[in-house]
């Protein structure tokens, strides 16, 4: 071997070396993990309900997201804080869970060492389930005489309640949780000042266009529950965005999983309540395969 090429082995051997464990290294490892959330973090699954972190009330699943990306992170101190029915206020305050039970302040899982959080909340200050299931209609929109139309729930469409004279009202409230969901980041900072915190959104279960009888909402209400999903979406990027913090997206590769899919391919339930395996779920909220999705999509914003 030539002298030149000894000494370009003896240069480039520890940068590799070097590079190499940069690389290791660059895929952070948690330690303590607290999950924050609604039902949508729950995923309400009736038959795998949980009472290890939260009580019974709360409709927990143990095969939820947080409990999936706290095995997938092998985390030593996991909380799994979400309940079916929370708002922002819950985080500070008990919240007396939708089935009986008390869960404490979801803010109290919080320590200084808490290292990692993810956080899915909003849609019940809005009221977004409410106004989906308000929706269901019972019969097709029919026309009796001209301007004359079936009554809701047997046919009307639900959207002029919410839309009047230009003013929309559930964007009204999307717009107005956004500081409430700042201010819920505000606190998790103040109580876990070196926490990861993921934002974690709402994948839109709600196709472009409906599909009735199979999922009983008039077909006109349809688009427009679909874009209230992607306002809220919209809303929780910009606050995560103006607060510093990740988003995990969790509507990527939702394509042909919605509510209008047989119950093998949906990743949230219609109003026939049936999740995959089967099993008995809550409508209009993730299945089995939607929090295998929603683990997959936020373990992929933390870099795993």
């Amino acid at each position: 071997m030539s002298i030149r090429r000894l000494l370009a082995c003896l240069i480039v051997t520890p940068i590799a070396v070097f590079m190499s464990a940069s690389a290791g290294a660059a895929t952070p490892t948690y330690h303590e993990y607290v999950a924050l959330g609604d039902s949508w973090s729950a995923d309400v699954n009736l038959l795998k309900i949980t009472t290890q972190y939260a009580p019974f009330g709360c409709v927990q699943s143990s095969a939820d997201y947080p409990h999936q990306v706290a095995a997938a992170l092998g985390i030593a101190q996991f909380q799994d804080a979400t309940c079916g029915g929370a708002t922002t206020d819950d985080m500070t305050q008990p919240q007396s869970a939708p089935l009986g039970g008390s869960n404490p302040p979801q803010f109290d899982r919080l320590t200084k060492t808490t290292d990692l959080v993810t956080v899915g909340i909003g849609g019940n200050d809005v009221g977004l389930v409410g106004v989906i299931t308000s929706c269901i209609n019972l019969l097709p929109s029919l026309t009796l005489l001209p301007g004359v139309t079936l009554p809701e729930p047997l046919g009307a469409p639900c959207k002029p309640n919410y839309v009047s004279g230009g003013v929309d009202t559930v964007s009204q409230k999307i717009a107005a949780a956004a500081p409430k969901i700042a201010a819920v980041i505000d606190g998790i900072k103040a109580r876990s000042p070196h926490a990861t915190i993921e934002v974690v959104n709402y994948f839109n279960p709600i196709p472009t266009q409906g599909c009735y009888p199979y999922v009983q909402i008039d077909n006109e209400d349809v688009p427009w529950l679909h874009d209230k999903l992607a306002e809220m979406d919209a809303m929780l990027a910009g606050v995560a965005a103006s607060k510093g913090v990740e988003l995990a997206d969790t509507d990527p590769g939702t394509a042909g999983h919605d509510v209008c899919q047989l119950p093998g391919a949906q990743y949230a339930t219609g109003l026939i309540p049936l999740s995959t395996d089967p099993l008995i779920a809550v409508p209009f909220h993730p299945t089995q395969l939607g929090a295998d999705h929603q683990a997959e999509r936020v373990l992929a914003a933390l870099g795993q």
